[in-house]
């Protein structure tokens, strides 16, 4: 698959155009997951993706409305339903490089969340294992999503799952917030449990973590009418300084970055943060934590869980009709809560109704977080549904209509119609319990299936959350398919040119280039190097790759700025960089180019 630029289209999102914020990215994901990887490569912090079930009765559709041209011919010269013997090949076909992606966008310690059926559960795994490696393997949930089931089944189907793997063995995830009553301290604020701010897990330190190794100061006596400091992150008369040492000094790190720790300090308060000092008269910082947790558990059950909630929420929109079966907001949010911090990345390739994008603002809202979220969909529906959901989302919305809830669906067949009488008695005790609830219960007969649904009108007006997000679609190809095979090798200016823009969004100078040392220019504070030669005998040897020697040699150029590198492959990792205090970021070539196996 050739790339394809990111193309922002600005009067279809919301605030400035920001490729460094919210995405909405209309097209094809496998091209729009190689446009993204000059930007984003190993700086997710959490995926999620819904992708098809492949059931075998929908002629192998996605999200049960195939619309996009490209994917309507490919299926129209290759069928797939229950009857095609290799619908479960093209499945795994399908999957197999858009995971390899998510790979590699996917940050050390981020996660991915993956939702399917018993339909390809086990195949899903089979890829998993391999390209996130067998002991990346979390856990795999059960999720109730159809309290009723499938009824039509010899035992009714309620439950779908999720597939959680890790990235590295450094892959973080959190317990759930609960709003429990069982917090053992109290001030001014409210109730709060004291946890240590420096992070106690041994795998994380000064060493893979330097941003988050830095003083804070404290002074004894300075406290507030509870006996605790206050604790700032600037220097201050008489203050001592306090770094994150573990019990036998050796230098561990903080959990929260300083900015974060200097907003939370800055009006000197000691609602979020408080020092104090051991028996052996060490400082500790600690944060007031004023929820419970729980650890999250292998079954979820609860009624936010379930297919018809999501169908619900999309209703409050104005945007049910739409979208059939939304991922429900409660599953998201709990997703998010598990798996990322407050200024994680969330990405959602097959993004179908924005729930994902939705949950994201919701919990930025919910503790002022700054998460952002990249949504892809390939679907015409990206702009009127996708798209207009976050619009409403963020701006508020003024809702009359009908919300619907639906409350039966039965597939009809031979052995439901010859006990007629039960399934009238089952519709006609959905009346008796729930006609109050609604303007009244609508039945219909729709795609093989006998379908009851409450409803009712409704005006009201949602504030909106705020933020922004910019939506962009995929630009003209850029040729570089031909590059395998030596048959074209571009020139170094061409190909510069062209990653230049993906990675920075602006245009390239040409009279900047230096080919010889490998520069391309400099935008938004970065460098912009790319190790190339249009040689195919030289792009297969180690005279290729970033090494420590060069990437020293590209950041003592100008040692103050961020220095962004594309080279087909690299003998030199993200950590050691980091460990030599080298501003060096290495980006992989697009895919289209080599992948050289040095195994």
């Amino acid at each position: 698959m050739p790339f394809r630029p990111l193309v922002p289209d600005q009067p279809k999102g919301i605030g400035p155009v920001a490729l460094d914020g919210n995405l909405i990215v209309h097209g094809d994901n496998l091209q729009a997951l190689k446009a993204l990887l000059p930007h984003y490569a190993g700086k997710v912090d959490c995926i999620f993706i819904d992708p098809p079930y492949n059931t075998g009765n929908e002629g192998w559709c996605y999200n049960d409305n195939v619309n996009a041209p490209m994917i309507k011919e490919w299926l129209e010269s290759n069928p797939i339903g229950v009857e095609d013997g290799l619908r479960h090949d093209k499945w795994c076909a399908m999957m197999w490089p858009r995971l390899r992606l998510l790979y590699e966008l996917l940050g050390d310690e981020g996660t991915i969340w993956v939702t399917l059926d018993d339909n390809e559960i086990h195949r899903a795994r089979g890829i998993l294992d391999e390209i996130f490696g067998e002991e990346s393997f979390v856990c795999q949930i059960v999720t109730q999503s159809n309290k009723r089931g499938q009824t039509y089944k010899e035992i009714a189907k309620t439950h779908e799952y999720i597939l959680v793997y890790g990235k590295t063995p450094f892959s973080v995830l959190h317990e759930i917030e609960t709003e429990g009553e069982n917090l053992p301290e109290k001030d001014d604020f409210g109730k709060y449990s004291a946890r240590e701010l420096r992070n106690r897990n041994p795998k994380f330190g000064r060493h893979n973590r330097p941003n988050l190794f830095y003083p804070f100061y404290a002074k004894s006596g300075f406290t507030d009418d509870n006996g605790n400091h206050y604790v700032s992150v600037e220097p201050f008369e008489g203050a001592e300084e306090i770094f994150p040492l573990n019990s036998s000094g050796g230098e561990s790190c903080w959990r929260w970055g300083k900015d974060r720790s200097r907003a939370r300090t800055e009006n000197k308060s000691t609602e979020f943060l408080f020092a104090a000092k051991t028996r052996a008269g060490e400082w500790r910082v600690f944060e007031k934590y004023r929820k419970e947790t729980i650890k999250a558990k292998t079954i979820w059950s609860d009624s936010k869980h379930i297919t018809e909630q999501g169908t619900v929420e999309l209703g409050k929109l104005g945007l049910a009709d739409l979208f059939p079966f939304p991922k429900p907001l409660g599953l998201l949010e709990d997703v998010i809560s598990i798996a990322t911090s407050d200024d994680a990345l969330i990405l959602d390739s097959f993004a179908g109704s924005g729930t994902t994008g939705h949950a994201v603002l919701e919990a930025n809202r919910r503790d002022g977080g700054s998460r952002r979220f990249i949504l892809v969909e390939m679907e015409d529906y990206a702009d009127n549904v996708t798209a207009e959901r976050i619009r409403r989302v963020i701006n508020g919305y003024d809702f009359e209509g009908i919300q619907r809830t639906e409350m039966l669906r039965e597939r009809l067949n031979w052995r439901v119609l010859s006990n007629s009488e039960e399934l009238v008695h089952k519709v006609e005790g959905i009346e008796n319990l729930h006609s109050h609830e609604f303007d009244r219960i609508k039945k219909e007969v729709k795609d093989g299936e006998l379908v009851v649904t409450g409803e009712k009108a409704v005006a009201d007006r949602a504030d909106g959350l705020g933020g922004s997000f910019t939506y962009c679609t995929l630009g003209d190809p850029v040729e570089l398919d031909k590059i395998l095979s030596g048959e074209t090798l571009p020139p170094y200016s061409g190909l510069g040119a062209a990653l230049f823009h993906m990675a920075t969004n602006q245009s390239l100078e040409t009279g900047n280039i230096r080919e010889e040392d490998f520069y391309l220019g400099k935008a938004d504070g970065q460098q912009v190097w790319l190790i190339y030669k249009p040689d195919l005998d030289w792009l297969k040897s180690p005279e290729a790759a970033l090494t420590l020697a060069r990437a020293k040699a590209f950041a003592a150029t100008d040692p103050d700025k961020r220095h962004l590198v594309f080279a087909p492959t690299r003998f030199v990792s993200q950590k050691m960089l980091a460990e030599q205090n080298l501003p060096v970021e290495f980006v992989p070539l697009p895919f289209a180019l080599y992948r050289i196996d040095r195994s």
